[in-house]
């Protein structure tokens, strides 16, 4: 679901709040879905136990599975497995990726944190990981960053490699022209969509409109 061998366009990758209602949230988890095209949805829960990621993960990962998009665990490739999830994303800090992908087995989706480091990131995808993540690229109130790359390293990356690269951190609809310019094949987001004056469903319309105005039509 998140390869693009084409690279046509740049693509959302929605991030869930790190502390949410599943009932609450259920719904305006489906009004963004339905403001456009989005690759992933990533739950992505702090400071809570195993059995409200499980709850969450039974009302959410319906929502996000039946309009074929991709609903990716964070940090949890054991719970990846055991609740069928599509993949896992594992942070700098986290699994090793050798030991994630054996939890989750070949045909699941594996990504991996990279911060700054391309030589990471070469590592990550000849090891055999389905994206690598970039960032932060700009100030973000969701996670205090250790790296602060430019968008020349998604330049670098997607004209030297064909493993897509996803960029995080702090991006927004008005800051993320030179993300998609450089090449990101997607742009994992948080604040910018759950947080937007206008709604989810015209957060993603708007993120969309900007993907658009930069020719990468996907199709």
């Amino acid at each position: 679901m998140l390869a693009d061998e084409q690279r046509a366009t740049t693509r959302l990758y929605l991030i869930t709040p790190p502390a949410l209602d599943p009932r609450e949230f259920a719904p305006r988890l489906e009004a963004a879905l339905s403001g456009g095209d989005v690759a992933a949805v990533q739950l992505r829960l702090k400071d809570v136990d195993d059995e409200a990621i499980r709850a969450a993960t039974a009302r959410l990962q319906p929502i996000v599975q039946e309009r074929g998009v991709a609903f990716i665990m964070n940090d949890r490739p054991d719970l990846a497995a055991e609740l069928d999830c599509d993949g896992v994303h594992i942070g700098e800090e986290d699994w090793p990726y050798a030991r994630a992908r054996a939890e989750v087995g070949p045909d699941r989706i594996v990504g991996v944190t990279c911060g700054a480091s391309r030589h990471r990131a070469l590592v990550a995808s000849e090891a055999g990981a389905d994206y690598v993540a970039f960032g932060a690229f700009f100030p973000s109130t969701t996670k205090v960053a250790k790296h602060h790359p430019s968008p020349e390293v998604l330049k670098d990356w997607s004209e030297t490699t064909v493993v897509p690269c996803c960029a995080i951190g702090g991006i927004t609809q008005d800051n993320c022209g030179p993300l998609v310019a450089a090449g990101a094949d997607f742009l994992a987001v948080i604040g910018a969509i759950w947080n937007y004056p206008k709604g989810p469903k015209a957060a993603v319309a708007d993120f969309n409109a900007v993907f658009a105005r930069y020719g990468r039509a996907f199709g």
